[in-house]
């Protein structure tokens, strides 16, 4: 430790008092200017060290540097990185190599990883990224129609929603295959303060079933029926009830996908027996065209992802008691469709709903 002593002048005294006073100064500024005053004032290091709680090196560096410069010694040196100025050369090297993959195997960058491979600070590249709107961490899929009569079947649903025949009935059907009852082997801990709704990793497979839907497009309105498969038979006793449903004198026009269950030779019989129902089939891989998916991704995310089913009949059972409860409250879809790169030639089309 250094033995050399630290005598204050008077105005170096008054100085550091009204820094070791000040309410309004850096809370390390004012701590180094008591120090100092305690020195002077012939304190020891271990009644310095139990006073400001600080350490023996603490003390002697503040310390050397009041010694060596003076009141101005004890300002904090933090001179900090210097600016990278972000000039056009910079950013089209930052973008030209955020479009390469990394060499070290990984699929995509971060800022930290292209900043220590260009030589830049991690602002430098955050910045550039988001003039440049670029998200390399971000990842969306896609699945491009290759029906060729795509804008003329899509240009047919859309109108449906828009401007349906006057007096007809438009529903969107399909089926909602595969759902697994899965009944949790440990209890579910509820929802508490501070705390979210906790499920056991575990569980038990009971069995699945599948769930057809009828949306009714002016009303929001769901028919829906459970079934142990989903076959062409199963599907035509569907189309039976939905048909019930509706005034026998009125036109049904009914949204489906491709799927071969809706296009056997029991379905081509179930058409020429009910001459009032027409098919309109979405195009190739376009299953947003069909409302009715709107509604299978409320249901998932309400009552079959989350649920717990003790047997196939207690999942029926639960999907049947929110489609009575979702009709009875039902609202249409609010539906548009404004992306011109989608090949529809239109402008906005909106439909009614939720």
């Amino acid at each position: 430790m250094p033995t050399t002593d630290v005598l204050l002048n008077e105005d170096q005294r008054v100085e550091l008092s009204q820094i070791a006073q000040s309410r309004s100064l850096p809370a390390g500024y004012v701590f180094r200017a008591r120090l100092i005053l305690l020195l002077d004032a012939g304190a020891s290091y271990n009644a310095i060290k139990q006073q400001l709680r600080t350490t023996a090196p603490t003390i002697s560096r503040w310390k050397v540097r009041f010694l060596r410069s003076g009141i101005d010694g004890l300002d904090t040196r933090h001179p900090g990185q210097s600016a990278t100025v972000l000039t056009p050369r910079l950013r089209a090297k930052i973008l030209s190599a955020t479009r390469k993959k990394p060499q070290d195997g990984s699929t995509h960058w971060s800022c930290r990883k292209l900043a220590a491979v260009l030589g830049v600070s991690k602002d430098a590249v955050h910045r550039t990224w988001k003039e440049a709107g670029l998200k390399p961490h971000r990842l969306e899929r896609y699945l491009a129609s290759d029906d060729p009569n795509f804008e003329t079947k899509a240009a047919d649903i859309l109108g449906l929603y828009l401007n349906p025949p006057r007096h007809a009935a438009v529903f969107c059907v399909d089926e909602k295959t595969a759902i697994q009852a899965l009944d949790r082997l440990d209890p579910v801990l509820p929802l508490s303060p501070g705390r979210a709704e906790r499920h056991g990793f575990e569980y038990f497979r009971h069995g699945t079933l599948s769930l057809y839907a009828a949306l009714d497009t002016a009303t929001g309105r769901v028919h829906g029926k459970t079934t142990p498969r989903h076959t062409s038979r199963e599907f035509i006793a569907f189309l039976h009830e939905v048909v019930a449903r509706c005034p026998g004198n009125q036109q049904i026009h009914i949204i489906l996908d491709n799927l071969s269950a809706h296009k056997t030779t029991l379905v081509k019989e179930f058409l020429q027996q009910n001459p009032r129902v027409h098919f309109h089939f979405t195009p190739t891989y376009s299953s947003w065209l069909n409302q009715v998916e709107l509604w299978f991704a409320k249901i998932e995310r309400e009552v079959i992802a989350r649920g717990v089913f003790t047997s196939v009949s207690d999942l029926a059972r639960k999907l049947r008691r929110y489609i009575n409860a979702y009709s009875a409250n039902a609202r249409p879809f609010r539906w548009k469709y404004s992306d011109p790169t989608r090949r529809i030639r239109s402008n906005e089309f909106a439909a009614t709903g939720h």
